[in-house]
């Protein structure tokens, strides 16, 4: 039965006064369109999350190509599936479809094919939640990405923070996994008020992940604490490597978006200024008042977000905002480029002979820099939420990529080499990865192939089993 048969049938739906209850599948429904109805203001402005092409460089949230802008983060990744492509995120409407067509993903032939595991479905679509409550976790993270291709093919909606068994919708992280972050760090998840949950079910997503265990389970690194070094000690001591640095062999660390540590180390965090509070601003329509659904920056619409606690006015608000975004911009390069230089040079040492015992230190310093680096800038909006905590996580991070400079220079002289290492042209992204080795053309023309044909035959196998409108 198609799903336009099933709504029209009833099946599905019992329509409340003030929502709607799925209670045929016990508040599991991920088609987020069925919510139109109940909730048409918030069904609305969520979907208007499409509508992203904003002007200012401050604002903008369209496609837009990371690692053209920046192609030293080529370098910085090599080995590692973001080296070969990276946009800034374009909101939650477009989360399911990004993830699909990015080359990080690969290009799988078949269920048991392609680099990736389930986990990388795990904050793009309600159906992840709809999964994990019916399968449990050990049975949804089992196997390779693709093998779920057919049934996560809604993009993340209502239930990924909503409870839909309840006529009223309260506030539901639907990923079990936070719980168990908060029960490592020593918080009690049945404690949670409405105003931690206005963070929370953000935070199932927007947080530092890594994946553990022979699933690849989603597991937040949260038992030592929040702060840059305690996650990097975390990682340390169960010797934990996300990849090795095809340049300087490096055990390195990537770090994906932590956008709620980090928020909790800035002003507005510490005093439990949520991000519904400035992400969703409350909005009124004839009479009735809802909350925004369309998560964009809060500098979109001042007036309804900062202004509604800062009385300073909005110009002097955007040039404060706009000096620090800038200000981390500025030490966040330069670190970069001492990150970079670091990998060539422990390529070059490597290259001239370099024993393991001798890299060790180097490669260290370079691990625990660039994970401090990309800890700092990864969430994107760091540098509003707490930009004293960047600036000073960005300061020991460029600290420690000169130490390993240094060391390497140490282990070239013992090698023979006290000339300066010649840096590669890698002033474009093509540039970039021709130098790392990647064969773009091949890449893109698999993914090319894997985009026109097997994603039709995903979703058509998810509307015959009613999974999708």
């Amino acid at each position: 039965m198609s799903g336009l048969r099933a709504l029209t049938a009833g099946v599905l739906l019992t329509f409340l006064t003030t929502g709607i209850s799925f209670a045929a599948n016990k508040g599991l429904e991920a088609r987020n369109e069925l919510f139109r109805d109940g909730f048409p203001r918030q069904y609305e402005t969520w979907h208007n999350t499409s509508d992203m092409d904003f002007e200012s460089k401050h604002l903008g949230n369209k496609m837009e190509d990371m690692l053209e802008k920046d192609p030293r983060l080529v370098v910085l990744w090599a080995g590692y599936g973001f080296s070969r492509d990276y946009n800034a995120p374009r909101g939650h409407m477009y989360a399911l479809k990004d993830m699909r067509e990015t080359l990080r993903t690969g290009s799988p032939k078949g269920p048991d094919d392609g680099p990736m595991p389930n986990a990388c479905w795990t904050c793009k679509s309600p159906d992840v939640t709809r999964l994990i409550a019916t399968e449990g976790s050990e049975k949804f993270f089992e196997g390779k990405w693709a093998s779920k291709g057919n049934k996560v093919v809604n993009t993340i909606g209502c239930i990924d923070c909503h409870d839909a068994s309840k006529k009223e919708m309260p506030l539901k992280a639907g990923r079990p996994f936070l719980n168990d972050a908060l029960v490592s760090m020593g918080k009690d998840p049945a404690a949670k008020t409405v105003q931690d949950n206005k963070s929370l079910v953000c935070a199932q997503c927007h947080s530092e992940y890594y994946f553990s265990g022979k699933n690849n389970e989603v597991v937040f690194p949260w038992a030592n604490g929040i702060e840059a070094e305690s996650v990097e000690a975390y990682f340390d001591q169960r010797e934990f490597a996300d990849w090795t640095h095809a340049l300087s062999r490096a055990p390195m660390l990537k770090a994906q978006h932590p956008g709620w540590e980090i928020w909790q180390l800035g002003v507005h965090g510490r005093n439990n200024v949520a991000c519904a509070d400035c992400h969703m601003p409350k909005r009124s329509d004839k009479g009735v008042t809802f909350t925004d659904h369309q998560i964009v920056s809060p500098l979109r619409d001042v007036q309804a977000t900062c202004k509604t606690c800062h009385t300073q006015d909005e110009k002097y608000l955007l040039e404060v905002t706009y000096a620090r975004q800038d200000q981390v911009e500025e030490i966040k390069i330069k670190t970069e480029d001492q990150l970079v230089r670091a990998h060539i040079e422990a390529k070059a040492a490597w290259d001239a002979g370099a024993t393991e015992k001798e890299m060790q230190k180097a490669l260290t310093l370079i691990r625990h820099a660039q994970w401090r680096w990309d800890y700092s800038i990864a969430s994107h909006g760091a540098s509003f939420h707490a930009p004293e905590e960047v600036l000073r996580i960005l300061g020991s991070a460029m600290e420690k990529a000169g130490e390993a400079r240094l060391e390497i220079s140490r282990v070239l002289s013992r090698h023979g080499v006290n000339d300066e290492i010649k840096m590669p042209d890698i002033s474009t992204k093509a540039k970039a990865q021709a130098y790392i080795g990647l064969d773009m053309d091949k890449l893109n023309a698999e993914k090319k192939e894997f985009i026109e044909n097997t994603l039709p035959k995903w979703d058509a196998q998810a509307r015959e089993a009613d999974l999708l409108l």
